[in-house]
């Protein structure tokens, strides 16, 4: 663990793959939080308390010796939160209640440190052009939608449904690179890594 910059709790294929292209040396560690909402919780309240709770666990985890990032990405509309489908009936009720609408993605990023904790939020927002049920059956079909917040994968086959993004794509994928790089530099001087 001595050649890493950081831990990551998290098991996103996304979030490895946008770390590993930005050329980060890192490491996961296995964590297992609660992520039930608490009621009347927002959305930014939800997913602060996520990564941070990702974070500190993982950090606590590993010994509490190296950093640990981690992340929460929700997909919301009128304060609903849109997390990953159930089951075909579930994608395709987001998929109809996105449709034709602006809907924000919203991404919480803590790292824990021996020293301390810092947490940035980052949205964006995505318009989707009218779905029809065919199209959100044969998406389903793709097998894509079944592990994504909001059941839609903006750098796969669901950018088709996109009409127009404000804000950070790599948020919308599920880790907003431009914030990270900003909160790991911090990090990096503060703990003299």
């Amino acid at each position: 663990m001595e050649n890493i910059d950081f831990l990551l709790a998290s098991k996103s294929p996304r979030r490895i793959q946008l770390l590993t292209e930005a050329g980060y040396k890192f490491s996961q560690v296995d964590i297992c939080v609660d992520e039930s909402k608490i009621r009347d919780e927002a959305p930014l309240d939800y997913v602060a308390r996520m990564a941070y709770l990702k974070s500190h666990e993982g950090f606590v985890k590993a010994g509490g010796r190296i950093p640990c990032l981690g992340a929460d990405t929700v997909v919301v509309k009128d304060r609903e939160i849109f997390g990953k489908p159930h089951d075909f009936d579930d994608c395709r009720r987001i998929l109809r209640i996105l449709s034709g609408t602006n809907h924000e993605v919203i991404t919480a990023v803590c790292i824990v440190t021996a020293e301390d904790c810092i947490q940035e939020q980052v949205v964006s927002r995505v318009v989707f052009r009218e779905i029809t049920d065919g199209e959100i059956e044969e998406y389903w079909n793709t097998g894509e939608p079944r592990d994504k917040a909001g059941a839609y994968a903006i750098q796969g086959i669901g950018a088709k449904f996109v009409s127009s993004l404000e804000g950070s794509l790599t948020n919308v994928i599920g880790l907003p690179m431009e914030k990270v790089r900003d909160m790991l530099q911090s990090v990096s001087v503060s703990a003299g890594l």
